[in-house]
């Protein structure tokens, strides 16, 4: 008797499963042809945010950051003119709210570097270490100790 019932609520459970009809089923919600574009702009302006927040720390020299900053520039410059060539060619109506979330600025303008003065020999060379660097930085690139 019991093993009967098992029997039953498990073919039951099989055809509720397998047997779901397609009008049942939700239909899945459109996907832009610039999501992967937009996806891999977000992940460029936070690269371009996380490089100028190391370079602030002083853990990037002044030409590993331009060289980085400028390739990241320039890929971000493709990803843009690549969805703007795809916004052209869609439907007008389609474009409008579209364009306007792409053209939504994600980060503000990165301020510029302050300048690099004169600065005494003591402010720029470790005393825990001796490292010696070009200008004034908090921590030692050489040790990772506070310079002060």
């Amino acid at each position: 008797m019991v093993l009967s019932i098992a029997a039953l609520l498990t073919v039951g459970a099989l055809v509720f499963t397998l047997f779901v009809r397609a009008k049942d089923v939700p239909a899945p919600e459109p996907v832009s042809p610039t999501q992967h574009l937009d996806e891999r702009k977000t992940e460029i302006y936070f690269g371009l945010r996380d490089l100028q927040f190391e370079y602030r720390l002083g853990k990037l020299s002044d030409g590993d950051y331009q060289k980085t900053k400028l390739g990241l520039q320039a890929e971000l410059a493709k990803v843009l003119a690549e969805t703007d060539a795809i916004l052209a060619q869609q439907p007008q109506a389609a474009k409008t709210g579209t364009q306007k979330a792409a053209l939504k600025p994600v980060l503000p303008a990165p301020k510029p570097a302050p300048p690099v003065s004169n600065v005494d020999a003591a402010a720029t060379t470790c005393p825990h270490c001796g490292a010696i660097f070009e200008r004034p930085l908090r921590f030692c690139g050489e040790c990772g100790k506070a310079m002060s």
